[in-house]
């Protein structure tokens, strides 16, 4: 065989004379047809004959340098042999073996020439080569392939040449052939799949560190019907600080807080930890809205300077209809009303956590029976090129929409804003619904509610009111007489030590009765210890014994609230 003819030829080249200083009749070649142009620099010159020189002599016995080779004095099966590389020359359509080099066969074989590749060549099927070698001897374009594998676990990244164009084709009817070069890349796709393998191990520890700080089960308050979800962004291990939690405060009234705390990785996510620790320590003072965030604000610069967090908190209390809340940097909250309507709670909003010197402030915004609120992280709403109230409107487009169970609402709003495995941020989403109550399921939450007027005549007057109404609600006679043993000590203790106005307020629910007393002083009653000489002291100690659990707050306007609950049998 002619393994000329199937060297491989690089554009804008010509195929030279197959012996120097002869045309291709044998004849001397002219200067300018089939010879090498002389090449430039110091070895392109030769070195003027001097006096003592032989000007017949050849261009070296003067002493001077070499003539260096040129590509006519290797043949190309040389060079090709040579390489370290694995090389396979095909020709035809169906890519019959012309040649394959030493380092070919040492890594699948010696390969017979003659033998077509799908027959002959398994490792070029395993590769995938065949099709695009179809396409590389079609197209006459070269084409290459990274890092593919085979069967034994090599891999290779190969490039396939053609030997001969379409134009060649033509003109010679000959179907032309295909150069394989083949590079074993074994050792950097392994050490690749390691660097992977270590980064998805890296990954999952960071989404279930992220996981572990968020709440496991939701508290689900009588009131409202509360989801949420959390989805990790993107593919790296580089999750965010995006949390959330929902907390009950006692005697029906719930905190609900959301929050992203800026940068992503482990760190982010150690912050997020210990704010939501801190977040639920200071919900269990019962402060308002502003002042849980202004303690946030001081705790967030301690933790870590140069991390800042924003971060919505907002309490539901359903003697109020509303919510109450404050924002630190954080996107607002958004309302939907049962016939479709969404509201956005704007105001107020101050910096984000960690940033200080600043006075945050509550706002209300109303949540009133078969209303649905959202509270969302950036991640939902920012998209790249897109200013982010283009996100937020798009989200109270799918909000407006958006039916159904609050996990069912989160999952639709995570569909219509396109978020998906490959989202490239963090998104948390916290749905509560205040659901509408008619027919027998309304008949398990009722509220009933005197004001104690005058002075000592109100108590027995609150003990006839109390024993009245909880008769109505049918409760056990137990149940009864502990209710109007917990009004009894909570009136006395308000009188004794408290001011006008004050208030009694009997509320059942279908999990629990709350019973509260409000009055103008804002000195919280503590749980003492009497001694046995002590005429007084005792009320608190009597509540925290006989209820399932008790608290006190202050109230907005001046003046404090003490709550006791109890379990409902069944």
């Amino acid at each position: 065989m002619n393994f000329t003819r199937w060297s491989a030829r690089f554009p804008g080249t010509q195929r030279r004379a197959a012996a120097r200083g002869t045309d291709g009749g044998g004849s001397p070649a002219r200067r300018g047809e089939g010879s090498v142009p002389a090449a430039r620099g110091e070895y392109g010159r030769q070195p003027a004959p001097g006096p003592g020189d032989d000007p017949a002599a050849p261009p070296d016995a003067s002493g001077g340098p070499p003539a260096p080779p040129v590509p006519e004095d290797f043949s190309v099966r040389e060079i090709l042999g040579h390489l370290p590389g694995l090389v396979a020359l095909t020709y035809g359509a169906d890519h019959r073996i012309a040649y394959v080099n030493d380092a070919y066969a040492a890594a699948f074989g010696h390969r017979a020439p003659g033998v077509t590749a799908a027959g002959g060549c398994p490792e070029l099927s395993d590769l995938g080569l065949l099709p695009l070698m179809d396409q590389v001897l079609r197209s006459g374009r070269p084409r290459t392939v990274k890092s593919r594998r085979t069967k034994d676990g090599g891999s290779y990244t190969v490039s396939c040449l053609p030997l001969d164009g379409p134009a060649h084709r033509e003109r010679t009817e000959r179907p032309g052939g295909v150069l394989v070069h083949a590079a074993d890349v074994t050792d950097h796709a392994e050490a690749a799949e390691r660097l992977r393998a270590s980064e998805r191990r890296h990954r999952e520890t960071a989404v279930t560190l992220q996981r572990s700080l968020l709440p496991q089960e939701l508290e689900q308050p009588d009131d409202l019907r509360v989801a949420a979800t959390y989805q990790p962004g993107g593919a790296d291990a580089a999750v965010g600080g995006d949390w959330y939690d929902v907390i009950t405060l006692g005697a029906g009234r719930t905190a609900l807080v959301i929050g992203d705390v800026m940068g992503r990785g482990v760190r982010a996510a150690a912050v997020m930890g210990q704010l939501r620790t801190a977040v639920r320590a200071y919900a269990r003072l019962d402060l308002p809205p502003h002042e849980v965030l202004q303690l946030l604000d001081g705790l967030a610069a301690e933790i870590d300077a140069s991390q800042i967090a924003t971060c919505v908190y907002a309490v539901h209390d359903p003697n109020e209809g509303h919510l109450v809340y404050a924002s630190a940097g954080h996107l607002p909250i958004l309302v939907r009303d049962e016939d479709g309507t969404v509201r956005r709670a704007d105001d107020p909003t101050g910096p984000p956590l960690g940033t200080g010197g600043w006075l945050h402030t509550s706002g209300t915004i109303a949540l009133p029976p078969g209303s649905t609120a959202v509270l969302y992280t950036d991640g939902l709403v920012e998209r790249r090129g897109e200013d982010i109230d283009e996100g937020v409107a798009a989200l109270e487009r799918a909000l407006s929409g958006a039916t159904g169970a609050p996990q069912v609402v989160c999952d639709r709003l995570l569909r219509s804003l396109g978020v998906t495995a490959e989202h490239d941020d963090d998104v948390a989403v916290l749905v509560l619904q205040h659901p509408s109550r008619t027919g027998s399921d309304a008949e398990l939450f009722h509220n009933a509610a005197l004001d104690l007027l005058g002075g000592v005549e109100a108590a027995p007057r609150a003990r006839a009111f109390a024993t009245g109404v909880l008769s109505s609600w049918r409760f056990p006679v137990e149940l009864r007489d502990l209710g109007v043993l917990a009004t009894s000590e909570l009136v006395a203790n308000s009188l004794k030590h408290g001011t006008p106005p004050m208030r009694l307020r009997l509320r059942r629910t279908d999990r629990r009765l709350i019973i509260e007393v409000t009055d103008g002083d804002d000195h919280l009653p503590r749980r003492r210890r009497a001694e046995t000489e002590d005429e007084a002291g005792r009320g608190i100690s009597i509540i925290a014994t006989i209820a399932s659990s008790w608290g006190s707050r202050r109230t907005p306007g001046g003046g404090k609230t003490v709550w006791c609950e109890f379990a409902l049998p069944g």
